[in-house]
């Protein structure tokens, strides 16, 4: 896996593109971009901006839904970056799949969302989703990663411990910068 760089105003750019196999399974994959989300986020000190590249890396290897992340903000999560549909700009705590990660602190796999007491529907064409915690450096959530899926049962503990791998990721990044 290799990055290219280009100069421009004296400031390194990150290339583009990320390197995944063509015929990798989703845990193959997940471990080809958590070291190139890891490099990408690494001298960029920005939340918004690693936010945004985290949702659209993940997007563009295995082209969900929806990816994006809610931020807890005032009480409640509010949407943050992301790549899809038009999203709900504000959950409650304790609500829907968003809502009930936050709250347990665990993430959240949802075969069918229609069977999800409570689901908050963003978009109809949501059909399962995947919602992973994000903890603060006071291990505190601070807010979650939300995958969605126009398939049924797309997501399983592959998925949660990859999305977990790059959550991790995101975390010591967080403690790493203030927020």
């Amino acid at each position: 896996m290799e990055f290219s760089y280009t100069k421009r105003l004296d400031c390194p750019v990150m290339a583009e593109t990320l390197f995944v196999s063509q015929t990798a399974d989703r845990a193959a994959a997940y471990s080809e971009i958590a070291p190139q989300i890891a490099a990408l986020i690494n001298s960029e000190r920005d939340v918004t901006a690693n936010l945004a590249n985290i949702a659209a890396a993940i997007k563009q290897t295995f082209g969900f839904f929806w990816v994006g992340f809610y931020i807890a903000k005032g009480g409640e999560l509010v949407v943050g970056p992301f790549q899809g549909p038009i999203a709900c700009s504000r959950i409650a705590f304790g609500k829907g799949v968003c809502g009930t990660a936050f709250s347990t602190g665990e993430t959240q796999i949802v075969p069918d969302v229609d069977k999800f007491p409570g689901h908050i529907a963003c978009a109809s064409e949501s059909r399962s989703e995947i919602v992973v915690p994000i903890f603060s450096s006071r291990d505190e959530v601070w807010g979650v990663l939300d995958v969605d899926s126009d398939r049924l049962d797309d997501f399983d503990e592959t998925d949660a411990v990859g999305l977990r791998s790059i959550v991790r990721i995101l975390e010591k990044k967080l403690s790493e910068e203030p927020v």
